[in-house]
């Protein structure tokens, strides 16, 4: 680093220069090929720029610092990226911190930009410091994760299932790491034909972020990948910081992919713990977790073959036996029987049928006999063979049968219809004495009732 150098007098812009040449163009749009600026003036101007910038609090990692004489010079580079800036402190500023700050420090300071005219150089010249210490930085993790629980990144509802037998594992790590060795070496002991996918990437440091997060969008978007395991061998609260950064969060919490968090420190566990879909204590545990036991999963197959077969032998006892019991039945023994045991009952039903019949037909004949026994007695004819005739007037209405002697007078010719046959007779009138004698009504009557 160097110091500021004493003003050096230049031309104004819009003045004559010292070399005598033309008059400079008063702004940087005006300048041309024939009429440029000096280097110089552009420096200048750029310092008066730049020194107008206000003063800014930022945050950084001192990662490079020097003393010469009374004034402290520092590289400051951001916690989750590569930019590192240089910056000067007096030494009043450095005797007002509470604790020293040395290579590694974590701080914030209050800085002022400027730039040395001498080497183009831009400087942060801090005004104000103060180290953050680990009270500060589990304070800030601490709203970080109230303020993601809020948002419900952290709820169970959104957590993804692993698959019971992943395809391909992504694993992030750090490079040749232990943590790499262990998932690899207890996954294959558990499972021997698991397949890993892995990138190998920085997990502590500024470019921690960056890299982790690009091998998790990688591995996310791999068709074969089934679950990504994020592993690191544990540390001290300043490396696991990159696994606390609200984009990895993020990151992690909208990948498709099912996370394991596999960061191995269980005090102050950092908030990749709280939104992975599962967090492990270590990469052995997580490789434990993310794939089955081949020796377990061969008993489970025995065992299941086993239940199989005893099921499959009880069925095929049981329906022995069932078969066994209906050949036995007398049905199956004398298969004549069935047929027998038909025919029997059809000509059972048979004869049932004809005695019906039988039956049915002897009541007709018997109800037509009666019917015809009583037409016979209520015949007209019937009437006659007992004795009785009907009179009719043979000159009168065809059939007019006499009924009063008043329809035959005398002298009317009449027909006498007998039981065999009919004689002809003539009316002699009403005998005299016919109202004196009560009538006998067992003798015959020479008036019968009329034909129907």
């Amino acid at each position: 680093m160097e110091e500021t150098p004493p003003p050096q007098r230049e031309a104004e812009p819009g003045g004559a220069d010292p070399r005598g040449e033309a008059t400079l163009p008063a702004r940087a749009a005006d300048t041309t090929p024939d009429n440029p600026w000096p280097l110089h003036v552009l420096s200048r101007k750029l310092k008066e720029h730049i020194e107008r910038s206000p003063q800014v609090w930022i945050e950084g990692q001192v990662i490079e610092m020097s003393q010469r004489g009374q004034t402290a010079y520092l590289t400051l580079r951001d916690v989750d990226a590569e930019i590192s800036l240089p910056a000067s402190a007096w030494g009043t500023v450095m005797a007002r911190l509470r604790e020293p700050v040395q290579r590694g420090s974590r701080v914030v300071a209050l800085v002022k930009p400027e730039m040395w005219l001498k080497s183009g150089r831009l400087n942060m010249a801090v005004r104000d410091m103060r180290p953050v210490g680990l009270g500060d930085l589990l304070a800030r993790i601490e709203n970080l994760r109230q303020a993601l629980g809020a948002e419900g990144l952290f709820a169970e509802e959104h957590k993804k299932r692993l698959p019971a037998l992943p395809h391909r594992i992504g694993l992030i790590t750090g490079r040749d790491s232990d943590a790499k060795k262990d998932v690899l070496r207890n996954a294959a002991l558990r499972w021997p034909a698991v397949a890993f996918e892995i990138r190998e990437v920085a997990v502590q440091g500024a470019s921690a972020v960056a890299e982790v997060l690009g091998a998790l969008r990688e591995l996310d978007a791999h068709a074969e990948v089934d679950v990504i395991v994020i592993a690191r061998g544990g540390g001290s609260l300043e490396d696991l910081l990159p696994f606390s950064n609200e984009a990895l969060v993020r990151a992690v919490a909208d990948a498709h992919t099912p996370v394991v968090s596999a960061i191995g420190h269980e005090a102050d566990r950092p908030i990749l713990d709280d939104v992975a879909d599962l967090r492990a204590s270590t990469p052995t545990d997580a490789a434990k977790r993310i794939v089955p036991d081949v020796a377990e999963e061969l008993l489970r197959v025995k065992q299941c073959r086993d239940r199989i077969d005893r099921q499959v032998r009880l069925y095929v006892e049981r329906e022995s036996e069932r078969l066994a019991s209906i050949r036995s039945r007398p049905v199956l023994a004398s298969p004549g029987t069935m047929v027998q045991v038909r025919h029997d009952e059809l000509e059972r039903l048979r004869v049932r049928s004809h005695s019906a019949v039988s039956g049915a037909v002897v009541r007709a004949v018997d109800s037509v006999a009666h019917l015809r026994a009583q037409l016979r007695s209520l015949s007209p004819q019937q009437t006659l063979d007992r004795g009785y005739s009907v009179v009719q007037l043979l000159d009168g209405p065809a059939a007019a049968v006499v009924r009063a002697p008043e329809d035959a007078p005398p002298g009317t010719p009449l027909r006498v219809r007998l039981a065999r046959g009919a004689i002809a007779a003539r009316s002699e009138g009403k005998p005299p004495d016919i109202t004196h004698r009560a009538p006998n009504p067992d003798a015959p009557s020479q008036e019968g009732p009329s034909d129907a």
